[in-house]
């Protein structure tokens, strides 16, 4: 039983030294991201994010330090996703009807 709670906490450990990213304030269509990680996944993150509240995407706005700035954007307000740069956000394969 010791060693299986010894493998557990060093795991953990190990994967939260590599990179973490969280979510620190999400208020109206504005996210707040904290992250370690390397841009591309912190834009992968900040769309899933956006996408599983409802939105088509996650535009940057700012970074300061490890804070990223973000707003999430609607299909029908016809703005345009702004990814952070030197990183590109997926498109969706079209789908078939």
């Amino acid at each position: 039983m010791k060693k299986v709670l010894l493998t557990v906490a060093i795991s953990s450990l190990s994967i939260v030294g590599c990179s973490s990213t969280q979510m620190s304030m999400s208020m109206g269509n504005m996210r707040l991201i904290n992250s370690s990680a390397a841009p591309q996944d912190v834009m992968n993150f900040a769309n899933t994010a956006c996408k599983n509240d409802f939105y088509q995407g996650a535009s940057f706005l700012s970074k300061a330090g490890k804070e990223y700035r973000f707003k999430c954007v609607k299909a029908e307000e016809n703005e345009i996703l702004t990814p952070i740069p030197g990183t590109t956000i997926p498109t969706e394969p079209a789908s078939s009807k």
